[in-house]
């Protein structure tokens, strides 16, 4: 069976195809991506503007195309935090549904940040040990800790990239006051997450999920995405700091302009830049590595982990209580001696 997610985020709407096999990884066979530009399109009030809705729908009808054109059987089409925490959000959905025929689910953050860190932990498998997690969004940050398939600690904070641009910055560059302010406001949204992280003690390993951190992980000399997802990315603490000092002084045209930034994603990737300095520098992280598994590959594996294999189905029986044992007849078997009493 050939299945689809389709996540509708506040920049694109993305499409992954993939072969719904038990045990199979979730490799896609098709990806595909269309603008959704929800940014600036959120007003005053915290709606999403006409325009922006449009985009929703054109987006969505779009995807909805090329998943028939790969016969996909069955689909997962969700919105994530722009439109889940817009005033206007059951507007958006019932617009959607009646244009495209299918109406968007909407996850919880509690419900990204679960699935992304399943997906995580899949990637690194168990030997990972002790896992965090921090995923930045264009609306939310989610930060996962765990050992097992299931997280210990997931929170979701209102640290995406794209709510803090239009938060704090009214100019390009933003002035050297604005990004002060905006480190400050991201220390203290922070500070009761890092002194329950720090309690826990150091994981084993930190890993960044997100498309911010897999640009910010390749303008720090990481390989392409060309290369492939078995190719290892890690980001340093230390270049990080760096980049974000070098892209506060460029317009949004020149960070577009840097290796790895998508045009669409230049204006606020110094704002998620931030974020995850701020964040490894109040977890006290030197360096995480970038997973080429999140939300969607999460949604995909948490399928698959629902599909029996009939080639391995082994039967489970009921051992019932009632089921009684005659003593005289285990009593009157032979006892027979033991390996261990015939050498003494």
């Amino acid at each position: 069976m050939r299945l689809g997610v389709l996540d509708v985020g506040s920049n694109s709407a993305q499409l992954q195809i993939v072969e719904a096999t038990a045990g199979a990884p979730p490799l896609p066979l098709h990806a595909l991506k269309a603008a959704t530009g929800l940014a600036e399109s959120i007003d005053a009030s915290q709606c999403l503007d006409g325009n922006g809705i449009e985009r929703v729908c054109e987006a969505v009808t779009q995807s909805l195309e090329a998943a028939r054109h790969y016969e996909v059987d069955q689909i997962y089409l969700f919105v994530t935090a722009a439109i889940r925490d817009a005033a206007n959000r059951e507007e958006v959905l019932d617009r959607v549904a009646a244009e495209c025929g299918l109406r968007p689910q909407f996850l919880t953050g509690l419900q990204e940040a679960r699935l992304t860190y399943f997906a995580v932990h899949r990637w690194y498998g168990w030997c990972a040990g002790r896992l965090l997690d921090i995923d930045i969004g264009g609306t939310t940050m989610e930060i996962t800790l765990g050992r097992d398939a299931a997280p210990e600690l997931a929170v979701s904070l209102p640290l995406g990239a794209g709510r803090l641009t239009r938060t704090f910055f009214d100019t390009d560059p933003p002035s050297v006051k604005q990004v002060k302010e905006l480190r400050r406001y991201v220390r203290s949204s922070l500070r009761e997450t890092a002194d329950r992280l720090l309690w826990e003690g150091k994981p084993q390993r930190v890993v960044g999920t997100s498309k911010t951190f897999k640009q910010l992980a390749r303008l720090a000399g990481a390989p392409a995405q060309r290369k492939g997802p078995f190719v290892r990315r890690t980001l340093s603490r230390k270049d990080l700091h760096g980049w974000v000092a070098r892209m506060a002084t460029m317009t949004t045209d020149r960070r577009a302009k840097l290796q790895g930034v998508a045009r669409s994603r230049a204006h606020q990737i110094l704002a998620g830049a931030i974020v995850a300095d701020e964040t490894l520098y109040a977890l006290d992280v030197d360096a995480i590595d970038v997973s080429p598994w999140a939300l969607r590959e999460g949604v995909i594996l948490q399928h698959l982990s629902a599909v029996p294999d009939p080639q391995n189905d082994l039967p489970l029986q009921v051992l019932s209580p009632e089921v009684h044992v005659d003593k005289a007849v285990v009593t009157s078997l032979p006892i027979t001696e033991s390996s261990h009493d015939r050498t003494r």
